[in-house]
């Protein structure tokens, strides 16, 4: 399964002085959560395939269960395109809230397509607006 045509790279996420790179065959090493979603966009349900953002913030060293202070942290989410979206630590821990928020690397059984290597998707949210196609970069930020 080749992306060649996919117009985004490698995922890069960093949080401190920390960061990691993942590539589809790394991420897709990592167990995998499935969550159906509506696309308003596509005017469809779709299931989309991927690991929990948590899952891969933790191994820098992001709390998977915040107290206090952690709940400063958020995360900035980049797609190939410069666009950009936020999420609190508290919408994206499964500890906190009961929504997921994936970083998807199949949709519907097949590859992303158009939507690059990765796509940050999540469920709870009325329509796609904070989804972020071609992911290349996630930031961890503190608020001040």
């Amino acid at each position: 399964m080749t992306h060649a045509t996919a117009p985004s790279g490698p995922l890069k996420i960093s949080f401190g002085g920390k960061s990691a790179e993942w590539t589809p065959a790394t991420l897709a090493a990592l167990p995998h959560t499935t969550i159906t979603v509506y696309n308003e966009h596509a005017k469809a349900n779709q299931t989309f395939s991927g690991v929990r953002l948590t899952d891969l913030l933790t191994q820098l060293g992001v709390p998977s269960k915040p107290r206090g202070k952690d709940f400063r942290l958020y995360i900035v989410a980049e797609g190939s395109d410069g666009y950009q979206m936020v999420y609190s630590i508290g919408e994206i821990t499964p500890d906190v809230h009961d929504g997921a928020v994936l970083v998807a690397d199949t949709v519907d059984g097949k590859s992303l397509g158009n939507n690059g290597l990765f796509q940050l998707v999540a469920t709870g949210e009325k329509r796609p607006a904070r989804w972020v196609r071609n992911l290349v970069g996630i930031r961890v930020l503190t608020a001040q």
